[in-house]
């Protein structure tokens, strides 16, 4: 399998900004096709980029970009944008379930609207995108089916300070075990990303720790990096997994981390989710000034 993803075509969900975008673009420099399937089309002033903003970097870094305004839990948006994208490009190889939503609150202070947002968008939304791609990837070469979501350890250290937003995380790895199942016969693969530390996007800044978080954190292109070397590994040989950023890296030979980090002087965060037995790769600690 050639580890190029040009001439493909990635339907990626939540791409305007953040990891998504840096999926996007990693696939770009190769010369794919973006579909940036987002909700935002007008500039936020506490959220930079909007889907035309992102197509504009797509096609600056070398893709070929569609726009699209959908919101994930709209299935007509979802059944459309998939069709456009089909359409436009002839065809849809890879799809990325990156959109998301998070409010981290016990069950006390999560207020049921934010309940019902965070499970629509998450398990939901993850779900119906799949499922109605199907029947474009199962004509694709080398069919893939993403999801930025975490490895299913059912702890209960994962869950009791903010229920609602576990739920919905897992359930998009649920929908990862089930469809890696139902689809491993068509050969389309379905697996799931999740990044070992925390990663400098705005949902860190704003929602989590303000700088001093983005300081301690990795750069969305060790996410990017691992789901470009997903995707250029044939579909039948890598399905129903849960990856974790740097230990998939690793495996397949890459030692450079340092790169990632966005403060090399500050410790990494861990992030949610990560199993206690899975070790790091590398030191997680902070590199002595010289």
């Amino acid at each position: 399998m050639t580890a190029t993803l040009a001439g493909k075509t990635l339907f990626i969900t939540g791409a305007s900004r953040g990891i998504g975008l840096a999926i996007a673009l990693r696939a770009a420099r190769d010369g794919a096709n973006i579909a940036v399937a987002a909700k935002t089309s007008e500039p936020n002033p506490k959220l930079p980029g909007t889907i035309y903003s992102a197509a504009e970097e797509i096609e600056k870094a070398g893709g070929k970009a569609l726009p699209l305004v959908v919101d994930v839990r709209v299935e007509a948006q979802v059944r459309a944008a998939l069709d456009e994208t089909a359409r436009h490009f002839g065809g849809i190889d890879i799809v990325v379930n990156n959109a998301s939503a998070i409010s981290l609150g016990d069950s006390q202070a999560t207020e049921m609207k934010r309940y019902d947002l965070m499970n629509q968008i998450n398990s939901r939304g993850t779900f119906m995108v799949s499922k109605f791609a199907v029947p474009f990837l199962a004509r694709a070469a080398n069919p893939h089916i993403l999801m930025l979501s975490p490895p299913l350890d059912m702890k209960e250290k994962w869950f009791s300070a903010h229920t609602a937003y576990s739920m919905a995380k897992f359930g998009m790895s649920m929908v990862v075990l089930g469809l890696a199942g139902e689809l491993r016969g068509k050969g389309i693969a379905v697996n799931a990303l999740w990044p070992r530390t925390t990663i400098a996007t705005s949902a860190v800044r704003n929602l989590l720790g303000g700088d001093a978080l983005m300081r301690a954190s990795r750069t969305p292109e060790i996410v990017a990096d691992a789901a470009h070397l997903v995707f250029t590994t044939p579909s039948r040989e890598l399905t129903g997994r849960f990856l974790i950023d740097d230990t998939f890296l690793w495996e397949a030979g890459v030692r450079e981390f340092d790169q990632y980090r966005v403060d090399p002087s500050v410790a990494l965060m861990s992030d949610f989710f990560v199993p206690d037995d899975c070790v790091p790769p590398v030191s997680l600690a902070r590199i002595a000034r010289a």
